[in-house]
């Protein structure tokens, strides 16, 4: 059951003028509804109105007023009657009707909608992925020669067939290969989050949701790593300085000691990102947890290689991104927040640009090292966690420290682990395998005195 009431705005808009609202409540839910009154007092306004009076007489046009807002009042209620008995009695619907939108017959315009509306809340890697799959839907009726597909023909035979067309797809990044089937379950997977949204707002009865009787499976990937002696391949690969392959190396080993740190957090890496006790504490970009974590030495070795005098804390490490981009401005997470959907897109794409910078001279790399794998800089954050497995971290441990939020198992206990652990298991896995790095290590905890003691002993003083 729903009721229906009129009022007043508190605030004048900026004509001055004091608009009424017809009020929907259902379910102790609201949606007001703008009518075409405004009165130039607020006080003319009869919210305890009886008899259909609700501008009082002093107002001169008290009485066409009146009967417009009762005309408006019983639209209302006969939108609701209606949805009623086709059970979509929502506000939200009975918004649309009143406001003569009507009911949305269109599933490629509301998706499109709702990808709209990822872009200004400043959600750009979902946006991208949204718009990815209303692309293809769009394609996929053209291909059918339709330039639409309204809610109505929603189906699982629909489902189906849009699925046989992304079989059919080549990838965009190795056009020689078809579209992979994780990635055909992720536009499905989409498809099914804006449906299910299309029948929580009512523009779907819940019995004629197509995914009901449809499923997608996706499928298990084989999750590339490199070996010691890969990585010691790598190492000693003979680069010239300051160059882009160089670079690369660096980005991929960096990565490797410091847990896997994904690129996009990494290449926005900046001074004052490390702590002068030897931490590399940060924000990650995709679920905006802070990480906290013990730099190793190799670590250390390759952020004073990119270390310049008259650096500022908040310059960049990695020379990638540039200090002076429009979005540099922007270093903490709330202040990532505050940039425009405009902005963000941007820096995605910088990000994007570089990423595929770093990958190619990885190709490069992997070419000089002679590797048979597939070398890029995801494939580091996996190196890591196979290392970790092999030094006899338990898998628990290993989800904690790659910080993925996406496992349940992970999400449930992510809060327990502390710094200490965390430090633990880098030494565990990294200590073993370099006694010049556990040295190196205890002579930066040492304080002054005890170093200067140090050096004169090894002095002969």
């Amino acid at each position: 059951m729903a009721t229906f009431t009129f009022e007043i705005k508190n605030r004048p808009n900026r004509a001055g003028k004091f608009p009424i609202y017809l009020r929907i409540t259902q379910n102790r839910k609201h949606k007001r509804i703008k009518t075409t009154i405004e009165l130039n007092r607020k006080n003319d306004f009869n919210p305890k109105a009886k008899q259909e009076n609700w501008i009082k007489k002093q107002e001169p046009n008290h009485k066409k007023w009146n009967d417009i807002l009762a005309k408006e009042l019983e639209r209302g209620k006969d939108a609701f009657r209606k949805l009623e008995e086709e059970g979509l009695a929502t506000s939200e619907m009975m918004a649309s009707v009143i406001t003569n939108k009507g009911k949305p017959s269109s599933f490629l315009d509301y998706a499109r909608e709702k990808t709209r509306g990822i872009f200004n809340e400043g959600g750009i890697r979902n946006w991208k992925k949204y718009n990815g799959f209303c692309n293809k839907l769009e394609d996929f009726l053209k291909e059918n020669k339709k330039t639409d597909l309204p809610f109505a023909e929603l189906s699982p035979d629909l489902l189906s067939k849009f699925k046989s067309y992304l079989h059919t797809l080549h990838n965009e990044r190795e056009p020689e290969k078809m579209l992979h089937p994780n990635t055909i379950a992720l536009n499905l997977r989409i498809f099914k989050t804006i449906v299910n949204k299309a029948v929580k707002e009512g523009l779907i009865k819940p019995e004629k949701n197509p995914f009901l009787s449809f499923e997608n499976k996706t499928i298990k990937t084989t999750k590339e790593k490199l070996t010691d002696e890969e990585l010691e391949r790598i190492r000693n690969l003979e680069l010239e300085e300051g160059s882009r392959i160089w670079d690369a190396r660096n980005i991929f080993l960096f990565s490797f000691y410091c847990a896997g740190i994904r690129i996009g957090d990494l290449l926005q890496l900046r001074w004052l990102n490390i702590t002068p006790e030897g931490r590399l504490i940060y924000y990650m970009g995709k679920n905006h947890k802070k990480r906290d974590l013990l730099l190793i030495h190799p670590a250390k070795e390759i952020l004073q290689q990119y270390r310049k005098e008259g650096a500022k804390p908040t310059d960049y490490i990695f020379p990638l991104l540039k200090n002076n981009e429009p979005f540099a401005g922007a270093i903490s997470p709330e202040d990532k927040e505050t940039l425009s959907p405009e902005m963000k897109q941007k820096l995605n794409e910088r990000l994007s640009s570089k990423t595929s910078i770093v990958n190619n001279n990885l190709k490069k790399i992997k070419e000089l090292a002679g590797l048979n794998k597939k070398l890029t800089s995801h494939i580091s954050r996996h190196t890591f966690a196979s290392k970790a497995k092999q030094a006899g971290i338990p898998d628990g441990r290993i989800k904690g420290i790659l910080a993925h939020s996406n496992l349940k198992t992970t999400e449930g206990y992510m809060g327990e682990f502390s710094t200490e652990e965390d430090d633990k298991v880098l030494s565990s896995i990294f200590e073993q395998s370099s006694p010049k790095a556990r040295i190196m290590d205890l002579i930066d905890k040492l304080n002054p005195e005890d170093l200067e003691r140090l050096m004169a002993l090894i002095q002969g003083k």
